[in-house]
């Protein structure tokens, strides 16, 4: 007892609360209970107030549980390192291993858009001639045969029959039929204009000829110098070094150099702004025509991205045109996610489910088309040959898996409508660079120029074209400014915007404070009590 104060009945326990507590208004509910209908207009007045409190403490909370962010921005201005740029020069190899089967494809190629649109295309777009790239020591590379392999005839061109539109109009489309296994289940992969079924049937069957290759190949014997694609290379004014640079090559884009890859490198810190600070090239824009129809375009595929990035140039990059000057202005731009509870992000990818098979490091891109091909080895029994290729499994090869194509463009449908489930797999980075590009474009060489140009150029590169302006191309790229724009995410409500919150919503309907809450609590402990002693007296009264 001398611990506990105790009361005599609950109406006593009840009138010392309202006449000592800190809560506003509590002490109108006993100082007017000779007047019943003050008592029940304060008494409704109170738990009106106390529902309304607890009805914004509701929404409150179930705000702060859907953990909304807020974008803040903020302008920052420093040295920072140059992009990685790579740059392509939209002409693939042929690699003497399979190019019997890349001249059959060519015929197959000239007979079908003869069949369609009656044009002889050989003299103007095959050239059988061409410098073929031959694999040192390819015997020791498992059992390659050039016989083994065999064009298929069954992915014929043609042209389906016309339609009406809503308008009235008469449509015909071109593609090739895709069956699976079993024959019974079969479409027809069309497209509205002949040029993309044509590039797109080449490119299935140029797919499945270049399986024949190893995966591996050492192409450092016979690989282009740059200077026989980069006439010119400065940044800062001063010579790009041997260093700056890695070479690889793209099945699609032929020879491709990435200056920059690594971003370590204190000679690319971007200290000042502008044309003359930036990197500048002259480039080789001719094109060899070896693969003709797997690109139509003719020029230089540039890309700028972040260190370390596989550079995905089929999605992303821009053309430069032969005979022109294209100045660049970049601005970078910094996306800073908090992920967890508020968005799902990852630092560097290795918590995210699908397994890289880019060596690089981790992007949204590269986790899709990782997360694809797996689920192309699995469904499909192979590899998309555009893609690297999980361990044990081998490129897909219709002499193998006759059924491939048609596995392949339903699930890569399937992929672009988001019905695969990649996307969910595959988080945006916690933190990325992105680059905003403006470019602007001149003739190059000019016409009163262009003789002393090419003479400099052959003078110091062995520069010997003397065909008129389109066989060469001047990229100059820069950053716009050095100040960039940082977009972080942060929470709406953090805890302590919450328990603010609270303590607004509390002290505007009651007039209080946390010692407040304290009182309630110490009122329901003293109640508790208090029933627990009368049930015990009643209890021992009865016995009695």
């Amino acid at each position: 007892e001398g611990w506990i104060e105790f009361y005599d009945s609950f109406k006593d326990m009840f009138e010392f609360f309202c006449k000592n507590t800190t809560i506003h208004g509590t002490i109108r509910l006993v100082c007017s209970d000779s007047n019943r209908m003050k008592t029940a207009f304060w008494s409704l007045l109170f738990l009106a107030s106390f529902g309304m409190l607890y009805w914004q403490f509701a929404l409150m909370f179930s705000q702060y549980w859907a953990y909304p962010v807020v974008l803040t921005m903020s302008m920052h201005s420093e040295p920072k390192m140059f992009p990685a740029i790579t740059i392509c020069n939209l002409d693939p190899y042929r690699f003497e291993l399979v190019s019997e089967h890349l001249v059959q494809l060519d015929r197959m190629a000239e007979e079908s858009i003869a069949f369609l649109y009656g044009i002889n295309t050989s003299a103007s777009l095959f050239h059988t001639n061409e410098r073929n790239i031959h694999i040192k020591d390819l015997a020791s590379i498992g059992n390659l045969s050039r016989s083994s392999f065999k064009l298929s005839q069954n992915f014929s061109l043609l042209r389906m029959p016309d339609h009406r539109s809503r308008s009235g109009k008469k449509h015909s489309r071109v593609g090739f039929r895709l069956c699976d296994a079993t024959g019974g289940n079969c479409f027809w992969k069309t497209y509205s204009s002949g040029m993309d079924a044509i590039l797109e049937w080449y490119r299935f069957h140029y797919m499945n000829i270049m399986s024949q290759l190893p995966v591996i190949i050492n192409i450092s014997d016979h690989e282009e110098q740059i200077e026989d694609m980069v006439y010119s290379c400065q940044y800062d004014g001063e010579p790009c070094r041997p260093s700056d640079y890695v070479h690889f090559h793209h099945p699609v884009f032929g020879s491709c150099y990435t200056f920059n890859s690594k971003g370590t490198d204190s000679f690319w810190t971007a200290t000042k702004p502008g044309i003359p600070y930036g990197l500048s090239l002259i480039l080789r824009a001719e094109q060899k025509d070896h693969i003709p129809l797997l690109s139509t375009v003719a020029g230089v595929k540039v890309m700028i991205h972040n260190h370390n990035q596989t550079p995905f140039l089929e999605h992303e990059g821009f053309d430069i045109r032969p005979g022109i000057a294209t100045t660049i202005g970049i601005q970078q731009d910094e996306v800073n996610r908090l992920g967890g509870n508020y968005g799902k992000c990852t630092t560097n990818g290795d918590d995210v489910d699908v397994k890289l098979l880019y060596n690089n490091s981790y992007t949204l891109q590269a986790c899709l088309h990782s997360c694809f091909q797996h689920i192309m080895v699995q469904k499909c029994g192979c590899g998309y040959y555009y893609y690297p290729l999980p361990p044990g499994a081998q490129y897909c090869d219709y002499n193998k898996q006759p059924a491939w194509g048609h596995c392949f463009y339903q699930l890569y449908s399937r992929l672009r409508n988001h019905h695969l489930n990649c996307f969910d797999q595959c988080p945006k980075p916690c933190r990325e660079s992105l680059y905003k590009v403006s470019a602007g474009t001149a003739k190059w060489p000019s016409v009163k120029s262009q003789d002393w140009v090419r003479q400099a150029l052959r003078h110091q590169n062995g520069y010997n074209s003397t065909s008129n302006r389109k066989d060469i191309a001047k990229v100059t790229i820069f950053y716009q400014q050095l100040n960039y724009q940082a977009v972080n995410e942060s929470p709406l409500l953090s805890e302590n915007l919450l328990l603010s919150s609270m303590g607004s919503q509390w002290s505007l309907w009651f007039g209080s404070s946390v010692l407040s809450v304290v009182e309630m609590f110490e009122l329901l402990i003293d109640t508790l009590v208090l029933s627990l002693l009368f049930c015990y007296q009643r209890l021992r009264s009865s016995k009695s």
